[in-house]
């Protein structure tokens, strides 16, 4: 079947509140939205979001390497969704001179090959749960619901206790919560924390590479008598060899974010002893097939993972993530689905951000099992570039 039209749009959202962490302060985002429409009519959405301090994308270099890329050359006929498969995990953009982690495309990557994915899977009746199934046989496990995290950002003082008491009281089972953020006492926050979500609540945290190698343990020491269960790239990934050390002297896992990108930042990973988990989020790690492989790996290597988010994302990623978490088994803490929490514009004609106690719903119809909106896409579009026209 053979795609008929590929187009890409830069959309901009504005988020519900500023979202606040050690890297970045953010009100709105700019996100890629692909659309493809196949011969038969069927039509697929794919989502990437672009962050200079993850993958070193921002909009315009999507937007650009997308036209860059010989795409069409790329996408055959295929006659069944294996077909189908086979040919978008082999697509690839155009290489980037200086990317030697290989993610400096991903965004991009990951919203092309959703919405062939997409597109694909509505053409020939299957779900993206389906992906796993079929690439990751030994990773398959579908579950009917999925429970997701809670987060607790740049909130202190009176906000951080209102903040943790809501997470009480939503009935979530795990939070993250973000430290390192200058000009706040983390000691003194968590405890206040802990505090009022009790003893029983999953507690991580998460420092978005906001200290130095020279005072990470002691940061972490120092938190740990609360009961943290993972401390997220507590590094800049420049000085990411330096957490092989800091793991022997603190009790907490580690787990890799800004540095865990790609395959190559993987085997890197494992080769210097620098981490115990994976945050593997689709756009960064250039989407569902790829993301895939990285869970494969950690589980070979013994390794933990999550699957993450990214913040602004809209329905399609959060759909995607979803049929990502109910079908990928292991996964060790699970983020995402937070659209109508976060986004003033989810694009979706359906609502799948997670309900109480941080639960949400497998997605059993075919593709993405959602539709996007064009009242809505009108409203958020900032430019489109046709691909294929």
């Amino acid at each position: 079947m053979k795609v008929e039209q590929l187009t890409a749009f830069h959309i901009r959202i504005p988020l519900k509140k500023a979202i606040k962490h050690a890297s970045h302060t953010r009100t709105e985002t700019d996100n890629v939205l692909i659309c493809c429409v196949l011969k038969d009519g069927s039509v697929g959405f794919g989502e990437g979001v672009p962050r200079e301090y993850v993958t070193g994308e921002s909009i315009d270099s999507v937007m650009d390497l997308l036209e860059q890329s010989q795409v069409q050359s790329q996408l055959g006929h295929p006659q069944s969704f294996d077909e189908a498969l086979e040919m978008i995990e082999k697509v690839s953009l155009k290489p980037i001179p200086g990317d030697d982690r290989k993610c400096q495309g991903n965004a991009a990557r990951c919203a092309l090959e959703l919405a062939l994915l997409d597109a694909y899977g509505h053409c020939f009746g299957e779900p993206l749960t389906s992906v796993t199934q079929k690439l990751a046989p030994e990773l398959y496990e579908f579950v009917p619901w999925v429970r997701y995290s809670g987060a607790i950002t740049s909130a202190k003082g009176f906000k951080a206790r209102l903040a943790a008491w809501k997470m009480r009281i939503f009935r979530f089972k795990q939070i993250k919560l973000k430290v390192g953020i200058e000009g706040y006492d983390d000691v003194k926050r968590l405890k206040s924390i802990r505090r009022r979500v009790g003893k029983k609540m999953d507690i991580r945290i998460d420092a978005n590479e906001a200290w130095s190698p020279s005072e990470t343990a002691q940061r972490i020491q120092e938190l740990e008598p609360f009961g943290i269960t993972s401390v997220e790239q507590p590094v800049k990934h420049e000085e990411v060899e330096s957490l092989a050390s800091i793991r022997e002297q603190v009790q907490t896992p580690i787990m890799l974010d800004e540095s865990l990108c790609s395959m190559v930042d993987a085997e890197r990973s494992l080769e210097k002893k620098t981490c115990d988990l994976f945050n593997i989020r689709l756009s960064k790690c250039g989407g569902f097939i790829p993301s895939l492989r990285l869970a494969q790996f950690a589980q070979q290597n013994n390794l933990g993972y999550q699957l993450g988010c990214q913040v602004g994302e809209t329905a399609v990623l959060s759909a995607a993530g979803r049929h990502f978490a109910t079908s990928v088994q292991g996964i060790r803490y699970l983020e995402g689905s937070y659209d109508r929490h976060r986004a003033k514009e989810s694009l979706a004609t359906e609502d799948i951000t997670f309900k109480w106690g941080g639960w949400g719903k497998a997605l059993i119809a075919s593709g993405l099992g959602v539709a996007v909106g064009a009242d809505a896409l009108e409203r958020v579009q900032d430019r489109r570039v046709d691909l294929i026209a």
